[in-house]
């Protein structure tokens, strides 16, 4: 279902369809409130014109009613938004690009962000990338919507680490020139599905980086529409790698526990630290086979590095013996690999609604929210409630 058109304008409409078409939308339009019952209430979004605001005054309390119009500089403009209950007003063409967000968002039945966690290596061979294919293999097993993201095209590809090489669908390179804003469902039917995942890797050609405003719209994607993103993370700085930090919700810092590795993982640390929300360590014990003896606790390297401990994770021989096969890690429910990831999970909570001033931070003009109109209606006369913030 679209949106619901209230404006008899003429040149008014042609730019909101114009709008609508390029977010994929087919809106209902009417030059005053609706005749059916619920119509008003029922539409996931309400585009009233500044025309029209007159003739929806007695329309029910609403979310989603926004104001549009031309010259939205007039104090009455303002005194019609909040006498309708609008939560914007927008100037066109200034908002087109946030409305057109705004409208794609209502198409896409987008209203929580994905859950997002990135995985990297304290040091190289941490298994930082087995704990990602473990991670989204889990949550997909769980029944969540899951993107793998493999942000490392120095990794040799998680499609080989899943089994997955020749499963048709992008990569990463295909995606090289995108920008602004991608459709969350376009992309998923681009990807390969592995193993009830969606897979964005590398190819096997020379490729090694990919534009951040690329990484941007497809990380962008990616999340909306909720569920969960696992990045696979490189070990390196880099633009694109700031574009990719900038989206997650935690980021897992995979650090064996022993002192070379948390030498090296300090270093690592004091980069991402002012990158992400939140950071945490993962330890790998000590005598795991194949790492440096050190027996260090797991709270010990926490401490060391001045992080909060997300948990050890335990060598599981299964997981190991089954990659040679092309099963992925994580795939055993009964395994230490898979029950360590299902108990994280448990422990990261799925994020708040979609922030509204998101597409805004990207560089757009921000409409003018309600607060505002309450200062502009009322004048003076306006005061947030003591202790609390206006409407």
């Amino acid at each position: 279902m679209g949106p619901l058109i209230v404006t008899e304008d003429p040149v008014l409409l042609d730019d909101l369809l114009r709008l609508c078409a390029a977010a994929g939308a087919r809106p209902l339009v009417l030059a005053t409130l609706p005749e059916r019952r619920g119509e008003w209430e029922a539409a996931p979004l309400v585009l009233v014109g500044d025309d029209a605001a007159a003739r929806t005054e007695r329309a029910p309390r609403r979310p989603g009613v926004l104001l549009v119009g031309r010259n939205q500089g007039e104090p009455a403009v303002w005194q019609w938004a909040v006498r309708i209950g609008a939560e914007h007003v927008l100037r066109l063409p200034d908002a087109e690009a946030w409305l057109v967000d705004r409208i794609a968002d209502v198409v896409e039945g987008a209203g929580r962000s994905a859950r997002t966690v990135g995985v990297v290596g304290g040091r190289g061979g941490a298994g930082a990338s087995t704990l990602a294919c473990a991670l989204a293999v889990t949550a997909a097993a769980g029944g969540s919507r899951t993107v793998l993201v493999d942000a490392d095209p120095l990794g040799g590809g998680l499609d080989v680490l899943l089994g997955g090489e020749q499963a048709e669908g992008l990569r990463w390179p295909a995606f090289a020139r995108s920008r602004g804003r991608m459709a969350r469902r376009a992309l998923e039917e681009a990807l390969p599905e592995l193993h009830g995942l969606r897979l964005l890797s590398w190819d096997r050609s020379d490729t090694a980086e990919v534009p951040p405003q690329a990484v941007r719209a497809v990380l962008g994607a990616a999340r909306r529409g909720g569920g969960t993103v696992v990045v696979d993370l490189p070990r390196r700085a880099g633009g694109e790698v700031a574009e990719a930090l900038a989206q997650l919700d935690l980021a897992l810092l995979v650090v064996p526990a022993e002192l070379r590795a948390v030498a090296a993982a300090r270093r690592m640390a004091a980069v991402l630290a002012p990158e992400v929300r939140d950071l945490r360590v993962a330890v790998r014990p000590a005598g795991t086979p194949g790492a440096p003896g050190g027996g260090l606790a797991p709270d010990a390297v926490a401490a060391l590095l001045g992080l909060d401990l997300a948990g050890v994770v335990p060598y599981d021989p299964a997981a190991v013996e089954a990659q040679e096969t092309g099963t992925p890690p994580g795939s055993g429910p009964r395994g230490p690999l898979a029950r360590f990831c299902r108990e994280l999970w448990g422990r990261v909570a799925s994020p708040g609604p979609v922030p509204e001033g998101e597409a805004e931070a990207r560089g757009r003009e921000e409409p003018v929210r309600r607060g505002d109109l309450f200062r502009a209606a009322l004048g003076d006369a306006w005061a947030p409630a003591p202790g609390g913030a206006a409407a």
